[in-house]
């Protein structure tokens, strides 16, 4: 037995010997790559994502060296976008949550301090007060009983799922900022698809509202008209300032067609008796952020949340709005496909309004007069003669959203048929046209918050005036953008087009009341920041300080 050890234990050393021999080179060659690693390494495609915004651009975007973020969007670096996200979240849940930041520049916009710790706050009374919680369950069975016992730790405001897409993104954002600024935790109705086209953007509870929620059955019919409206009931005195028992339910009515009383709203005292209801229920297609702004009971916390006042929505909207995973992968799908390599990405965004059969050729004579014009694309040789390419010719990725194809059909041609001047190629991409909207359509919304987004990726953007859709991209990517005027008797403006005073959406339905002297007033005149739209000259927008009038 102790011959066959022997023999075993040589045996084993001599394999050892031979191996080592073996493997000699290959440790050796490894040691030699990570000594000198080679000088050109496969880039990956965050590197591939470098933002040199090109000078053609720039003068067009008039930047200062401050604007011109060049750098890498490294998802190390800003993937809690500045803080504005919490941790912790499972990114395969939600990969876009921490993903954005490869299809877009880094944003020049800081979050405040201040807003930080009070989105960490609200996210703690969503924890405590969301649903199924014991909270939760307490307050739904006093708004069961009809009647308000008391005051509750936590007060809610719902807002219905309710009109476009581009709409329920900015009215979702408002009601947001409503919580925010009143300690209500907000939910949300899902709706047909709201589950299917956003991650959730709490930490641990959920900010869809339960299904056996007892008022959801009424959330279509609810209208100025319902029992139980703010504005119907302050109408008719069955509420005011010195009610002593308010009812555990109301319901907010703030859409384009409200009344007066629903105004009311918007005025403190109003807000006052508001603020001892457990239950808002909250229907709106419209972005009431502007009119928030004029509240004095609201003047200094917004303040503090956003300093930069024409950043409101650029962060709500980042914090809010993460595209579930099917919609991140229509996304980056395309993104990859079509717009990755491009040296520069222009957004062109049409909505048109008028009756007939689309393409309209005023529309498409704007689209041409106001990107040449602004020197957002090149102009063309019209003499058609050859022009010699450039040694490093740069390339344009002009992605085109429309519910028609003609429009982007149009540009194609113009740039297929004649070269570019300075030597560019241009493409023109259009992810889909649906040719009607289809709201109430599940995967017509996928594509439609897929192109939102993708055009929210593009350095410089052309938006159409009315459209709620152009505010969503505009606002995301944190871009101000030029806006195709509305056409007047099918005939195309001069000017066709003007850049905006600021990124912030329209509010197109604002009261013009002066809540102390109970009078008319032009809220657009208040205060410097805010104003009246570029597009919609009765509407209201947030602007910054520093914007000349």
């Amino acid at each position: 037995m102790a011959v066959i050890k022997s023999g075993s234990g040589a045996m084993s050393f001599t394999k050892a010997l031979a191996v080592s021999l073996i493997s000699l080179p290959f440790l050796f060659t490894l040691f030699i790559l990570y000594r000198n690693p080679p000088s050109d390494p496969t880039p990956d495609f965050r590197e591939a994502r470098v933002l040199d915004v090109p000078p053609r651009i720039v003068n067009a975007l008039k930047l200062g060296p401050e604007d011109n973020s060049s750098q890498p969007a490294d998802m190390s670096k800003d993937s809690l976008l500045g803080g504005l996200l919490a941790a912790g979240f499972g990114e395969k849940s939600c990969l876009s949550r921490y993903q954005s930041v490869l299809y877009r520049k880094i944003s020049p916009y800081k979050p405040s301090s201040y807003l930080l710790s009070r989105l960490r706050k609200y996210e703690d009374l969503h924890k405590h007060c969301g649903p199924h919680t014991k909270s939760y369950r307490k307050t739904i069975k006093q708004l069961k009983s009809g009647h308000s016992v008391g005051p509750t730790d936590c007060n809610y405001v719902v807002w219905i799922s309710y009109s476009g897409l581009g709409n329920r993104i900015l009215t979702l954002a408002s009601a947001f900022l409503y919580a925010l600024l009143t300690n209500r935790v907000l939910l949300v109705d899902r709706g047909k698809d709201m589950a299917d086209l956003f991650c959730e953007p709490f930490p641990e509870k959920s900010w869809l509202l339960p299904l056996d929620f007892p008022l959801l059955p009424k959330f279509n019919s609810i209208n100025k008209e319902s029992p139980h409206c703010f504005g119907k009931m302050l109408k008719n005195n069955i509420i005011n300032s010195s009610t002593e028992q308010p009812p555990p339910f109301l319901y907010v009515y703030l859409s384009h067609d409200y009344g007066d009383h629903d105004k009311l709203f918007f005025c403190d005292q109003e807000q006052t008796l508001l603020g001892r209801v457990p239950w808002l229920i909250m229907k709106t297609n419209n972005y009431f952020v502007p009119s928030l702004f004029l509240m004095p009971s609201f003047e200094q916390e917004l303040s503090k949340l956003f300093p930069e006042k024409e950043t409101t929505f650029h962060h709500l909207g980042r914090y809010l709005f993460h595209p579930s995973n099917q919609v991140w992968g229509l996304i980056t799908r395309f993104y990859k496909a079509y717009l990755a390599e491009s040296n520069e990405r222009i957004g062109i965004q049409i909505r048109t309004f008028d009756s007939g059969t689309a393409p309209f050729q005023y529309v498409i004579d704007q689209i041409m007069a106001c990107t040449l014009k602004e020197k957002l694309l090149p102009e063309v040789n019209r003499q058609k003669t050859f022009v010699t390419p450039a040694e490093n010719q740069k390339s344009i990725a002009v992605l085109m959203t429309s519910l028609n194809s003609g429009y982007s059909e149009a540009v194609r041609n113009m740039y297929w048929e004649q070269s570019a001047m300075s030597g560019e190629v241009v493409s023109v991409y259009q992810p889909s046209h649906e040719e009607v909207q289809q709201s109430e359509k599940q995967g017509h919304n996928r594509k439609a918050w897929a192109e939102m987004y993708l055009l929210s990726t593009t350095e410089a953007l052309v938006t159409s005036a009315w459209s709620t859709f152009g505010y969503v991209a505009q606002g995301l990517g944190g871009v101000t953008p030029w806006i195709l005027y509305k056409p007047q008797n099918r005939t195309a403006p001069d000017p066709p087009c003007g850049r905006a005073m600021s990124m912030e959406p329209c509010f197109h339905a604002p009261p013009f009341y002066d809540c102390k002297a109970k009078t008319g007033v032009d809220t657009g005149a208040l205060v410097p920041h805010v104003r009246h739209c570029e597009d919609m000259s009765w509407g209201l927008k947030l602007i910054g300080s520093h914007r000349k009038l």
